[in-house]
């Protein structure tokens, strides 16, 4: 299970896995963006005005936390005219939500 390197040191095979895992959770670690993934898992692509009728929310805060999303590898914008149109780049970030979702945690 575990990898003894020189030196003693222990090395977990799996945490090159813990390591994305735990980089998508602080990533969409927030109500608005965990709700724009959720939208984006059910759309081929949205632009910012969509997303935000959507949701109802302001479309600056809402380009705030798209822009943290696209600079850290989750979602993607391609330019269509004067719009900017998001995709779900990081499909695995589905599955870690799912999964916490359908734990049977009590989360009160």
């Amino acid at each position: 299970m575990f990898e003894v390197m020189k030196e003693e040191t222990i090395v977990d095979p799996h945490s090159e896995h813990i390591e994305k895992v735990a980089f998508i959770l602080k990533t969409v670690a927030h109500p608005l963006r965990l709700s724009v993934v959720d939208l984006l898992g059910r759309n081929e692509k949205l632009s910012v005005n969509e997303i935000c009728e959507q949701l109802q929310t302001e479309q600056s805060l809402t380009s705030h936390h798209l822009n943290i999303m696209k600079m850290n590898g989750i979602i993607t914008g391609k330019r269509e005219g004067k719009n900017v149109y998001y995709q779900l780049k990081e499909k695995d970030v589905l599955k870690v939500i799912n999964c916490l979702e359908n734990c049977e945690c009590n989360f009160q």
